[in-house]
């Protein structure tokens, strides 16, 4: 008994050592292949006659070749220094955007004031012109501030100050998303060399899409036709992946039992999907370009008509006093200048440029949830896309809807529904 006692503690002392004992990373072997031609295929003995003293590294053939070598400390700890960078980027230009922003809010109202005070002012004074002494110094003061007015309005509505004002408040809004996601890579998992190069495509679609400097490098403000604003970078599949969405799913055209296998992605989430993206595009995206394009016209019709008519006024105070045409030019004044300021308060106060730019971005929301949806529907292998419910789950709350009001858009997706028979927005949020 004695024996078995001391036995029993020599091999407990002994599994303990070889527990404690670390395994080295050149020890690591790639996943098996268990059967091979039908059996299990194994390293050759030492005794086998080839002559080898032990196992060799060579004689194995169980290696697979698709595994992806770790990365070394040194290469993610460079990486996570890169992406720190871009975080720290993007926080600062957050920073710019937003002091910007109030900046150029601040331009809208005090152009809109100063402008509107030059064109009241001059027209009280071509009122006041013909029966006063000083007439000269009146008529002079009026063409004076109705030829300012007009200057100064032709440039304001170059630029478009709410405009412009809108386009840093969503940039202010991108810019902080991107620094969130770059700070929560960081913390999920050791940083690659994707992960980065995904990060610094973000940071430059921003910059293209929200640009700081006004000239050069201000985006159009009346540009020839109304495209979804694009904050995003482009992917290189995609037009390839748009090409598969209008092709059989990857499920089959046959109908399938509901699995919970395929990265939480069925038969009827694909409907469901796609249902959603034929009524974003016929619905949702199209309503804001279609607004959008008529308050850019609008827009293009009060930036011409404000600068005409205190300009006509201007040349029209230069005749007050002027014999027959005294009469007429005062009030010809008058009423271009006060048309002018009230032309000037609708383009401005209503700040119809930064409706028009609201409008943009609204569809390129709506644009950016039609191509997640067709990057996933256009995976062949489920299990390389978007876990099925968290993507569902994501959609749903873009869209300000909830995951039972989503099921309503399978119908949609088949070819024999009707885009005229669409008749509900797939988002509540805009």
């Amino acid at each position: 008994m004695a024996a078995i006692a001391q036995q029993r503690l020599f091999l407990a002392a002994s599994a303990s050592r070889c527990a404690g004992r670390r395994l080295k990373p050149s020890r690591i072997a790639a996943p098996c292949r268990a059967a091979v031609g039908g059996g299990v295929r194994t390293a050759p003995s030492p005794s086998s006659g080839s002559g080898s003293p032990g196992l060799r590294l060579h004689d194995l053939e169980w290696v697979d070749p698709r595994v992806v070598a770790v990365p070394r400390k040194e290469d993610a700890a460079a990486e996570a220094a890169k992406l720190r960078a871009v975080a720290e980027a993007a926080a600062d230009r957050a920073e710019m955007h937003d002091i910007i922003g109030r900046q150029r809010d601040n331009w809208n109202h005090l152009l809109l004031h100063s402008t509107n005070s030059l064109a009241l002012a001059a027209s009280v004074m071509a009122a006041l012109a013909p029966a006063a002494p000083s007439m000269v110094a009146l008529k002079a003061s009026a063409g004076a501030l109705l030829a300012t007015a007009a200057v100064t309005m032709a440039a304001v509505n170059k630029i478009q100050p709410s405009q412009l004002a809108e386009e840093q408040r969503n940039a202010t809004r991108l810019w902080r998303q991107l620094e969130r996601d770059v700070r929560a890579t960081l913390e999920l998992a050791p940083p690659t060399k994707a992960d980065v190069q995904d990060a610094m495509d973000r940071v430059l679609a921003l910059d293209a899409a929200y640009p700081l400097p006004l000239l050069p490098g201000m985006l159009e403000k009346f540009p020839k036709t109304v495209e979804p604003t694009r904050w995003w970078p482009k992917k290189k599949q995609q037009q390839q992946q748009r090409a598969a969405v209008s092709r059989s799913s990857s499920f089959g055209s046959r109908r399938r039992p509901r699995a919970t296998s395929g990265n939480g992605w069925t038969p009827e989430l694909e409907e469901e999907m796609r249902g959603i993206l034929r009524v974003l595009k016929t619905k949702d995206e199209h309503q804001y370009v279609s607004f959008g394009s008529m308050v850019l016209n609008i827009n293009k019709r009060l930036a011409v008509a404000g600068p005409a008519l205190a300009g006509t006024a201007a040349v029209a105070a230069a005749f007050i006093g002027a014999g027959e045409a005294g009469a007429w030019a005062s009030g010809a004044a008058v009423l271009g200048g006060a048309l002018a300021a009230a032309v000037n308060t609708m383009e401005h106060g209503g700040q119809a440029g930064m409706v028009f730019e609201l409008c943009r971005n609204c569809a390129g929301f709506y644009r950016k949830i039609q191509e997640e949806i067709e990057a996933n529907l256009g995976e062949a292998d489920v299990d390389r896309r978007d876990d099925g419910e968290v993507f569902e789950t994501k959609v749903a709350l873009q869209l300000g809807r909830s995951l039972s009001e989503l099921k309503q858009f399978r119908a949609m997706a088949s070819p024999s529904f009707k885009d005229e028979d669409v008749k509900d927005f797939a988002g509540k949020l805009f």
